[in-house]
């Protein structure tokens, strides 16, 4: 688009800058750095549910963008009663049960894992799993609890495995030497006993989609991986991102500017319950890639959390807005 027009969201050729308008990027909830009005998505419904299992993970990332680790314990562990306490909640808030999604840090590593699922799955709701289908997925106590949850419970119980390329060495550069192979063993084990499944792919390789998609596709044919890589809900092809790349600010009038509705950003339909270490009790952040903004901490309750979400963050320009991107399987 050209300078022509109005809105951070193309870098115009002019700009009025008020004299009281920040001059950092992302410095204000309410004004961008050219002092325009910021962005903001009010909530429409709870679509997806959230729930952080933890920090804690079996690898560490190159680009991770929560800082996951062995070590990095900072989110601790929470635990099937709280979220069953967010369960709780949940049910009334629609006439249509929330899906709840666990995401991590691996999920597989928090010792409550399966009665969380175990619980949500009873109660009615669809889960989707975020996992990256390593040693903590292969225990032997974690696969006979996930073979028996997807025989009583089936398609309602999905879990997407995180693959970055399709090609092992790119795969392995972000997660470590070996990682694409382990990766692949828990995939395999996953389709070979009908689990419902998805893939999670980056578009660090600045490769176009077709490209992408067919070399998925190679790769699962070869691995006899029973997914679909031009299906988007199978295969999801997620935009990097990077906490210091310069990205626009979005504004109000962007909306019409990139004919994007604010009603299909992930804040409208979703929250995320995190426990902080030490923390008393777990609280409730506007979504899974902002759990350390405190800016974005919306209390400890999902009533408290129903307030309008600023979009003061690289990552909602840049995942959410110009990405178009979410983590939900819904």
């Amino acid at each position: 688009m050209n300078g022509q027009n109005r809105g951070e969201c193309y870098f115009p050729a002019m700009v009025t800058v008020l004299d009281n308008a920040p001059r950092e990027k992302f410095s204000d909830p309410v004004l961008t750095a050219k002092g325009e009005t910021r962005a903001s998505v009010a909530f429409v419904e709870l679509r997806t549910l959230w729930i952080n299992t933890g920090t804690l993970c079996n690898i560490e990332c190159a680009n991770c963008y929560i800082h996951s680790s062995p070590t990095d314990d900072r989110l601790a562990y929470i635990t099937a009663a709280e979220a069953a306490r967010f369960f709780d909640e949940a049910a009334g808030f629609s006439d249509v049960l929330p899906e709840i999604g666990f995401t991590g840090g691996e999920p597989f590593m928090n010792p409550d894992m399966l009665a969380m699922t175990g619980d949500a799955l009873a109660r009615g709701h669809s889960v989707l799993i975020l996992t990256n289908a390593m040693q903590p997925m292969l225990r032997p106590r974690i696969k006979a609890g996930l073979l028996a949850l997807n025989e009583k419970y089936g398609g309602r119980l999905k879990l997407r495995v995180s693959l970055d390329h399709y090609a092992a060495a790119l795969h392995d550069a972000e997660r470590g030497a070996g990682s694409f192979a382990r990766t692949m063993e828990g995939l395999r084990w996953l389709t070979d006993h009908g689990f419902t499944l998805a893939v999670a792919g980056r578009t660090t390789s600045g490769e176009p989609e077709d490209k992408q998609r067919a070399g998925y596709a190679a790769m699962f044919a070869r691995e006899n991986i029973a997914l679909d890589a031009n299906n988007a809900a199978a295969l999801v092809l997620f935009p990097e991102m990077d906490e210091k790349a310069d990205v626009p600010e979005i504004t109000t009038s962007c909306w019409g500017i990139l004919h994007v509705d604010p009603a299909d950003m992930m804040c409208a339909t979703s929250r995320m319950v995190v426990k902080r270490r030490d923390a008393v009790r777990p609280a409730i952040v506007a979504c899974t890639l902002l759990p350390d903004d405190v800016q974005f901490e919306m209390g400890e309750t999902l009533a408290d959390s129903l307030r309008p979400v600023k979009l003061n963050h690289r990552h909602c320009a840049k995942f959410c807005v110009l990405g178009g991107a979410n983590c939900s399987a819904s």
